[in-house]
């Protein structure tokens, strides 16, 4: 059994409309299940149940008992978001194999169709987060002192979309990697605020053979790109198309490190999905066009583009 899990809040209610629309626009059917990102999220479970037919999470005290443990293990003030660390239920949940996303995140496709590479590896991701180095994940003593190998840089991936198949760690398995990790916090760069992308890469990287997993830009005849500071795609309709790719289509696009606000990249998509169900915008909204970025930025996007792609 196949499905897709989110982890949201009342807070991200909008964030998880335009995801949904924009799943249930390629893909009717494919079940959804709600991660609760904190006690906050009746209002929000309500909506998405009755509009997409999403399900909240079957098992809420094992979200709590793993909270729980990841304060123990780490300690309170540990992370500056320890909630994400939620998504972890995804291994113990109901369906056999899984896609996590983020709700930042719109679709272009029936992006679980992705899992057929499932059949060959236990865990994908489809993201060039490696082209940026090695930045709030890691530190290079954790490839110094040989915990790593060498070719695990090439190996790092964006946590806010990933597919695996269920049970593949047990749960004291993730709770004892969980405290090697927290003996050892000078693996990771946690320098602007990340919390679970670190220790779910060592997580994967230390735990999984190369052989047993796979990102999906790296298939055959390559793959477009998906973070929306990439400023060189490309609109045809409701999709995006990369030219530096062979002008594929995007998969999917992904806000990660930008607040989703007038004026950001791309924000006439992120409208565009977000009312694809028919509510009515707000006059203030329609009206506002993304901003020019300054040279300084278009600069900064312009290297970060580059060494992502290169």
């Amino acid at each position: 059994m196949r499905g897709i899990y989110i982890t949201a809040n009342d807070k991200f209610i909008e964030q998880a409309i335009a995801l949904l629309n924009s799943i249930r626009h390629y893909d009717p059917h494919t079940p959804i299940t709600l991660i609760p990102y904190d006690e906050n999220y009746e209002a929000i479970a309500g909506r998405l149940t009755h509009d997409y037919g999403v399900k909240l999470y079957g098992d809420l005290a094992f979200i709590e008992r793993l909270s729980q443990q990841l304060y123990t293990i780490f300690g309170e003030g540990f992370f500056a978001r320890p909630n994400q660390f939620r998504k972890q239920a995804c291994w113990f949940g109901e369906y056999d194999e899984f896609l996590y996303i983020d709700t930042d995140i719109v679709v272009f496709e029936r992006i679980i169709d992705n899992l057929d590479a499932l059949a060959q590896y236990d865990f994908l991701c489809c993201d060039y987060q490696h082209r940026g180095g090695i930045s709030n994940v890691f530190n290079p003593t954790v490839f110094e002192t040989g915990t790593l190998a060498e070719s695990d840089r090439a190996a790092l991936f964006n946590c806010g979309w990933w597919a695996a198949k269920k049970n593949l760690f047990t749960e004291d398995a993730l709770y004892r990697v969980f405290a090697e990790c927290a003996a050892h916090p000078d693996y990771f760069d946690f320098s602007q605020k990340t919390s679970d992308q670190p220790i779910i890469n060592y997580l994967i990287l230390k735990s999984l053979p190369p052989e047993r997993r796979f990102n999906l830009v790296n298939r055959p005849g390559g793959a477009p790109g998906s973070w929306a500071g990439s400023r060189q795609f490309e609109r045809q309709g409701d999709r995006l198309f990369d030219p530096n790719c062979n002008n594929q289509p995007l998969q999917y696009l992904h806000w990660a490190g930008i607040r989703l606000a007038p004026g950001c990249p791309y924000w006439d998509i992120w409208q565009h999905y977000r009312y694809l169900n028919g509510d009515e915008r707000p006059a203030e909204v329609a009206q506002l066009q993304p901003q020019t970025p300054s040279k300084f930025t278009r600069l900064k996007q312009h290297i970060k583009t580059f060494l992502r792609r290169s």
